[in-house]
């Protein structure tokens, strides 16, 4: 599959409180682990583009919008949340963390690539409509599903496989029926929200310890089958590989041989079904090795499908 990196410099200005997991430092550990793989030959790089208020107002209303914008601090760190923060250079790595996924979708859709992965921060997963959480600002892949939308994709699937709950997705989606939004999480955990299943919302809790073989079994009987009816024009990831075992910011044990597969299937499902493409944005992850490992092997298993 032809398959791009679609990053940015700017992405690593975005800073906050000392020893934060959510470091710049995670990008250039996918980065390096890519490069000294060799998985570089094997992929397209691209740059992400700036986004603009516009984009941004797709999800978000524009009082949460002006509240993000008018804590930007002149120096040291705004708290938007518990757990983020601003620094007055975060609106660059925004801007271009939400245009990553604006590219991606220009470029699947174009027949020019068949996947992109978003390696941007800040996240967004936990961004609803109205708020900021959990390390995220703005729900940059709630951001260009409504832009994938507007361009005339009909269905489309958001499969979470974070370690958390994607809840600001699920608060974006939950109504829209051209939109299946599929979750795994560690659970009971933050961000404790209420395990809710619709028409479009596919929730899957899993226990402390569940491991690879719980997320096969998971996917297997309860994803595959939904996502084979809905049949999506477009897939998105949300990619957060704090579920692994070395991560200590959750406390499932999958390994880089379980993100492999899962990205097979999704690759699977994709070609079955005649799939636009596939995206997949980076969430979670936070110990550095483990991260760069995961993210090497599921950009591979796309690249060499």
């Amino acid at each position: 599959m032809r398959t791009a990196l679609i990053t940015h410099p700017l992405c690593r200005k975005h800073k906050m409180i000392a020893d934060h997991p959510e470091c710049p430092e995670r990008l250039d550990a996918i980065s390096d682990r890519i490069l000294a793989s060799g998985l570089d030959v094997a992929i397209e790089y691209k740059t992400a583009p700036k986004a603009t208020v516009e984009d941004i107002a797709r999800v978000h209303d524009q009082a949460h919008i002006n509240r993000v914008f008018e804590a930007l601090p002149e120096s040291g760190l705004a708290e938007l949340d518990g757990d983020t923060w601003l620094c007055p250079d975060s609106i660059k790595a925004i801007e271009r963390a939400v245009g990553a996924g604006l590219l991606a979708v220009d470029e699947v859709l174009s027949g020019k690539l068949d996947a992109a992965f978003c390696s941007v921060r800040p996240p967004g997963h936990h961004a609803n409509q109205h708020s900021s959480s959990g390390f995220c600002v703005f729900n940059n892949l709630a951001i260009a599903v409504a832009y994938a939308k507007q361009q005339g994709v009909e269905r489309i699937a958001v499969l979470d496989i974070d370690v958390h709950h994607g809840n600001g997705t699920q608060d974006i989606v939950r109504d829209d029926p051209q939109v299946l939004f599929c979750s795994l999480f560690q659970y009971p955990f933050y961000p404790n929200t209420a395990i809710e299943n619709t028409d479009s919302v596919l929730n899957s809790p899993l226990p402390a310890g569940s491991d690879g073989r719980d997320f096969r079994a998971l996917v297997e009987q309860q994803w595959l089958p939904r996502l084979e009816v809905f049949a999506p024009q477009l897939i998105f990831i949300s990619a957060g590989f704090d579920a692994h075992l070395e991560d200590d910011m959750g406390g499932l044990s999958f390994v880089e041989q379980d993100y492999i597969w899962f990205t097979e299937q999704v690759i699977a499902l994709a070609k079955a079904q005649s799939c636009r493409g596939i995206i997949s944005y980076l969430e979670g992850g936070y110990d550095l090795s483990s991260l760069g490992r995961s993210v090497e092997c599921h950009i591979r298993a796309l690249a060499e499908a």
